[in-house]
């Protein structure tokens, strides 16, 4: 599996976590998790669907919800046992492909049922990564000064200045988590953190 199609997966089972859905809205909420850039087509959510549910882990029910009186029953996607049990160990998962700009950010939207000493480490992690990606670009842009022209390096500084601003941010929540961090889900707080090594 791909690291975009595992981000799909831990999206689409975590949203269905919460509550089942029919297709479009479903469709609706994964676009908002994975942020403005990234819009899911239904020729992607389709068959991500039938696969988690060939693995067990959904099942699609023919469904007439309230607003759909009249028409044709939609088909509504629930979580299974196995689906449930699948979604919590995909987030006790804080290696490196959690780190990736493809499966960050849907982590990070669960990261309230994600204990704490795991979203230490995959706040690290990212961290890490794009600390390195700063320097990697940062001295291919001192070789390449002299020949690119104004708006090529305007581009870049544009592109670094977001890097800075994310590594800052992810230093802040790092400094939170250590402190006491969110409450999690249960409302209590999780301050068993050992502090992982970069």
């Amino acid at each position: 599996m791909t690291r975009r199609g595992a981000a799909l997966e831990v999206a689409v089972l975590g949203l269905l976590h919460d509550a089942p859905m029919h297709g479009y809205e479903l469709r609706k909420q994964v676009n908002a998790l994975l942020g403005w850039g990234r819009i899911l087509s239904y020729g992607t959510l389709y068959p991500a669907l039938k696969a988690l549910g060939k693995d067990g882990y959904i099942v699609a029910d023919e469904a007439v919800l309230p607003e759909a009186r009249g028409r044709r029953a939609k088909i509504v996607y629930k979580l299974t046992a196995e689906g449930k049990e699948h979604f919590a160990q995909a987030l006790e998962d804080s290696g490196p492909s959690t780190w990736d700009d493809e499966t960050f950010g849907v982590r990070f939207a669960f990261f309230a049922r994600t204990d704490a000493a795991s979203r230490v480490r995959i706040l690290e992690g990212r961290r890490s990564r794009l600390e390195e990606r700063l320097d990697n670009v940062r001295k291919a842009g001192q070789r390449k000064r002299d020949r690119v022209d104004s708006y090529t390096l305007e581009l870049q500084r544009h592109g670094l200045e977001s890097v800075e601003r994310e590594v800052k941010w992810l230093t802040e929540l790092i400094d939170r988590e250590r402190s006491g961090g969110y409450p999690d889900e249960d409302g209590t707080t999780s301050t068993d953190i050992t502090p992982t090594k970069k």
